[in-house]
Formats: structure tokens, C-alpha cells, sequence
């Protein structure tokens, strides 16, 4: 299971109150004494919120679920490099190396007599701040922990042995590795948790300190010196993907093998939380197709939706496959496959006409742009439901791509947060949902013309739509053999790896 927490902080004197940390914690559990495992009751959502957070939970464990394998393929890539050499007045790992042992007693554990989890963080994180200040001179300050694990238990009489050393040491941050190892008087070590802490040390005006370079010592301070930058580099990508903000420039992310996961997580993420949003005004009505939109101060968001006779797994898989959007779509010009990154991922180039307000698929483009026909870099991510009541989502976004640079002759467009919800109503029906967000100055005269009815380009085009979803309700032979056709296009264009991954993913979920 998934726990969310919160800590945050209150000053009753001064009135302050502030966010301290944020973390979510896994729990999983322990077999029967016969070796069964115990199945969890499922968790039933009931607001609005809390169904949000049941289908993000799916995502973050996907994410976690590979974390470990984008390390190894990152190191046997070689696409982390150590960087420059080490210079001689480095500071020797070894000289920030810290041992530590301590005795759990009784008020040290639970009623089971296992150690409290938060017990042990606290004695890592003392060793840990010991190696960093060795390294600093200064007391430095926890700014994160990287990937807590908990290997195993420990109990009362238990001594822990505590390691802690100073990994790598970058411009204004170290990270420390720290395990522990729990043992009787008797008997091997039992290693029972690891984690990697970031460390920051502030000068006076609070701002992070220039950190001396680490020596790191042959081949196993070499590993964790290498395994340091992957790991910077995993938080760097998903930072710079999961935080970014809407109104910077260019909106499109750099796509590349070691950042694909967190794309596609914030890809997902992203239309989810679009279609969660509790403020939706129904701007108009037409023949059962309504259009609803939300305004915000630089941003306009719609969705244009309709009930259609079709059983949402076939509505998905028709609305999934892009290359066949043109025929129901007519700003769909053109709609290349570039590959097919796994099962759930895959990156297309779309022409479309010039922009038009109001125009079902459009989005933010640079001035100067009318007139000229637009692309898009489109990384389009679907999901199945992870739960009863949870759609089916197919999410689109713009990526860059070196292989694929802007065109000559047509203007390079961004797609915010696009795609479509597709959710399972009785009796074999769907409610089938368009989203798109885009700038308020590229629909500045959709939002004085079409709020007042359903433009012909909206209610035209999710018509037919409906109509192309109606009249291919039944698999055709056509249908089959594309399906086949695609299942051997992607897995012959995996790697070993890729096939791994999505293997896992099918496995997990």
C-alpha cells in the first residue's frame, strides 16, 4: 500500500505555519507463519480527491517499480559519464567514512518488538550528517533522501551497525550512502535498510555553498561515485519534467531513453489531474455534445464530451492508435509513427492546417504563425483503468526530439496537456472525453464566439468522432491483422531492455 505524508510545521506565538516534508511511504506485508502471503482488502476512494490519488498511486508505482532498472541501464549505456577527472586536492572518500553502533532497547521498538522504522532513519541520518560535515567542515543541512529502503526487521538485543560515506560531491550538493546492518552476539550481519541523502551546506544569506570535490577509491567508490550521477541525474529529469511550469518556454521536454519513464508518468499524471479538476463550467449543449472549459489567468482549459455506443475497451483502442485519427479528424493532415517505445508509450509527428480558434487538437504556436501548417512532437501515453470507476486514458504531450527537428516551411507547435478519458458506462457504452489546454491569447476569439453556442468545428469534428467510434464497434478482419501487425512492430522494436520493462509493467499492474 501507498501511505501520502505530510509533515508540517506551527509556531502558535508567531502565527506561522510552514511545510516541512513530503514523502510517500510503501508498506507492504509480511507472510503467515505457514508462508502465505496476506492479501490487502482493497481500497475503496469515495471523494473526489481520493479517487485522483488512487489512479496517481498507479503511476508512482510504475515509477518505482523501474527505478532500479534505470540506474543499470544508464551505467551500462555509458550515458552517465564521471565527468572530468577528480583533481589531486580532492577530498578522499575514505576520509568521510563513519561507523556507528547502536543497541536497540525496549523503548527503541513496537509492541512486536521490531524496531521503529523512524528509530533507525534518525541513527542514519546522525551518521549520515557526521560523513558530510567531514567533507564540508560545516554542519550541513538534509535537503532529501533518495529511495528509503527497508530490507528487513529488526528486533530488541539487535546491535546496528551503521556505515555512512559521501558517494559524490557535486557543485552545491553531496549525496551520502548509508546502510545498515543489524546482528547478534552470534550469527552473520543482516542487512536491513539503505538510503542515499542529499546534503546542502547554507552560508548566511541561506543560499547553498560551492562543496570541494570527492576522491572516490577504486572500483567500489568508483561504482558509487558513477551510481551518484545516475541518481542526480534521475531526480534532475524528473524535476525538470514533473515541476515544470506552463507558462515557461519551451514547454516541449527533451525525450530520451533515461527520461521516458517520468514523461510518460507526467504525461498521464498531468491529464488526470486536468479532468479531476472540480471547476468545469458547461459552456454549451448541441445534440448531446457538451463543451465545458475552465478559465485561469494565462491559460484556457476545454473539454468536449459525449456519451457514444461503444464499449469503452474497443472506444480505447480505436482512439489509442493516432496514425488512424485522420480518418475522423480532418486537423489531423498528416500523423507519423516515429516508434513505438513499449506497450503503453509511443511518439508520432502530426501536420495539422493553420490554427483556427476553436479548433479541436490545436494549441500553443509562436507569433507569426497563421496561415503556415503546424507539427507537433507528440508523445502519447494510455492507460487502462487501475480500478473500478477509473478510466481509460490516452494522454498526448510535446516532446523534442534531435532526430526530428522543427521542419522548414511548417511551424513547430507545443501541446500542453491533451487527450481523451474514456469511461465505461452501462450497458456497453462509453463516456468519451477530449481535453486540451492552450494558451488565452491563442483562443482569445474562440472565447468571444463559441462560448455563446457549440462551434461547427468542435461539435463537427466529436461528431464524427462518434460516428467513426459507432461504425467500427465490431473488430473488422482489418482490425485483427493491424493489431497483430502493431504487436510485432513494437516488440521487434524494443530492446531487450525495453521488452523487460514493459514485461514488468504488464507483470506488476
Amino acid at each position: 500500500m501507498e501511505v501520502d505524508v505530510h509533515v508540517s510545521c506551527e509556531d502558535l506565538f508567531l502565527g506561522r505555519h510552514w511545510r516541512v516534508c513530503h514523502a510517500y511511504a510503501t508498506f507492504v506485508t509480511q507472510r503467515t507463519k505457514a508462508g502465505k502471503k496476506v492479501m490487502l482488502k482493497p481500497l475503496a476512494p469515495h471523494s473526489h480527491s481520493e479517487h485522483l490519488e488512487y489512479s496517481l498511486a498507479a503511476e508512482r508505482r510504475r515509477v518505482r517499480m523501474l527505478h532500479d532498472d534505470i540506474i543499470r541501464d544508464l551505467l551500462a549505456s555509458r550515458v552517465v559519464e564521471p565527468g572530468v577527472d577528480v583533481q589531486e586536492k580532492a577530498v578522499s572518500a575514505v576520509k568521510t567514512r563513519v561507523e556507528s553502533v547502536e543497541l536497540v532497547l525496549p523503548p527503541h521498538a513496537n509492541h512486536q518488538v521490531n524496531t521503529f522504522g523512524g528509530q533507525i532513519m534518525a541513527w542514519m541520518v546522525n551518521v549520515a550528517t557526521i560523513a558530510a560535515s567531514r567533507l564540508c567542515q560545516a554542519h550541513p543541512t538534509l535537503r532529501g533522501i533518495d529511495m528509503f529502503k527497508f530490507r528487513g526487521p529488526s528486533q530488541v538485543g539487535d546491535r546496528l551497525l551503521l556505515r555512512a560515506i559521501v558517494n559524490n560531491a557535486f557543485k552545491n550538493s553531496m549525496e551520502v550512502g548509508v546502510r545498515a546492518e543489524a546482528y547478534q552476539e552470534e550469527g552473520p550481519n543482516r542487512h536491513i535498510n539503505s538510503a542515499f541523502m542529499i546534503f546542502e551546506v547554507l552560508d548566511t544569506d541561506g543560499k547553498p555553498r560551492l562543496l570541494p570535490r570527492i576522491r572516490p577509491e577504486p572500483v567500489e567508490g568508483r561504482r558509487r561515485f558513477e551510481e551518484a550521477i545516475a541518481r542526480k541525474k534521475i531526480r534532475l529529469d524528473r524535476k525538470y519534467i514533473i515541476s515544470r511550469q506552463q507558462a515557461e518556454v519551451p514547454l516541449s521536454v527533451p525525450w530520451d531513453p533515461t527520461n521516458q519513464v517520468y514523461l510518460s508518468y507526467n504525461n498521464v499524471s498531468a491529464l488526470k489531474m486536468l479532468a479531476a479538476q472540480n471547476n468545469w463550467n458547461l459552456s454549451s449543449e448541441k445534440d448531446q455534445v457538451r463543451l465545458f472549459t475552465v478559465e485561469h489567468p494565462s491559460m484556457l482549459s476545454f473539454r468536449v464530451e459525449s456519451e457514444v455506443d461503444v464499449p469503452a475497451p474497443r472506444a480505447f483502442s480505436l482512439l489509442s492508435e493516432l496514425s488512424t485519427r485522420h480518418l475522423w479528424d480532418p486537423h489531423y493532415k498528416e500523423c507519423e509513427l516515429i516508434r513505438r517505445v513499449d506497450a503503453d508509450n509511443s511518439l508520432y509527428r502530426v501536420v495539422t492546417p493553420p490554427v483556427r480558434a476553436g479548433a479541436v487538437g490545436s494549441s500553443t504556436s509562436p507569433p507569426g504563425g497563421e496561415g503556415v501548417l503546424q507539427d507537433f512532437i507528440l508523445l502519447a501515453s494510455k492507460r487502462k483503468p487501475c480500478a473500478s470507476g477509473d478510466p481509460y486514458v490516452i494522454a498526448l504531450r510535446s516532446v523534442t526530439l534531435p532526430t526530428h527537428p522543427p521542419t522548414q516551411g511548417l511551424t513547430r507547435g507545443e501541446v500542453l496537456c491533451a487527450g481523451f478519458t474514456i469511461l465505461d458506462t452501462p450497458p456497453d457504452k462509453a463516456l468519451v472525453s477530449y481535453y486540451n489546454q492552450a494558451s488565452a491569447e491563442l483562443l482569445l476569439p474562440y472565447i468571444s464566439t463559441d462560448m455563446a453556442g457549440l462551434s461547427s468545428s468542435f461539435y463537427h469534428t466529436f461528431c464524427s468522432c462518434r460516428q467513426y467510434l459507432t461504425h467500427h464497434r465490431l473488430p473488422t478482419p482489418q482490425d485483427l491483422s493491424l493489431q497483430r501487425a502493431v504487436s510485432s512492430e513494437s516488440q521487434s522494436s524494443e530492446s531487450d531492455t525495453e521488452r523487460l520493462t514493459a514485461a514488468v509493467i504488464r507483470t506488476q499492474l
